[in-house]
């Protein structure tokens, strides 16, 4: 890598990679979460995560670039705590508290990814990419923000 450029779209690749990771990931957390609400919520993030990714091979396809290519260690390894989590023997509310937290966990690591690259298409010039790049990192504070509200309105006080 040579300039900022060069290191966007390293970026924007690892963060594909993650979203796509992402992609598998989700049904299994909705699918071993007990509470309605908390299975919805994986559930509809299942849908944004796949307007994630569209929108990252659409910004990569304006820079003439290929979203692939990269693999994304932080999400795997996030990805992999969270199916060693299920495998553990929890009580059911335990368990969706738990999975709350490996889900914020995923979140954050994706708030940050989206803020450095807003940041960096802003730096480059690239006002238009950093519009959609914005959209996903606004649509991931949300995601985050409905986890917090499940976690301390009910599921944690559940898991007591």
């Amino acid at each position: 890598m040579k300039n900022l450029k060069d290191l966007f779209e390293h970026q924007l690749k690892d963060l594909y990679s993650a979203e796509t990771q992402l992609l598998k990931a989700l049904p299994k957390m909705a699918e071993n979460a007990t509470d309605a609400k908390l299975k919805k919520a994986f559930e509809a993030h299942l849908e944004e995560t796949k307007e994630h990714q569209q929108r990252l091979e659409e910004v990569c396809k304006e820079l003439e670039i290929k979203p692939t290519g990269e693999t994304c260690k932080a999400m795997k390894g996030l990805i992999a705590e969270a199916e060693a989590f299920l495998k553990e023997d929890a009580e059911k509310e335990v368990r969706d508290a738990g999975l709350i937290a490996d889900a914020q966990r995923v979140e954050h690591y994706e708030i940050s990814g989206y803020g450095t690259v807003v940041r960096y298409a802003k730096e480059l010039g690239y006002d238009s990419i950093a519009k959609k790049l914005q959209k996903t990192l606004d649509e991931e504070y949300k995601a985050d923000e409905k986890l917090d509200k499940l976690a301390e309105g009910r599921l944690n006080k559940k898991a007591k």
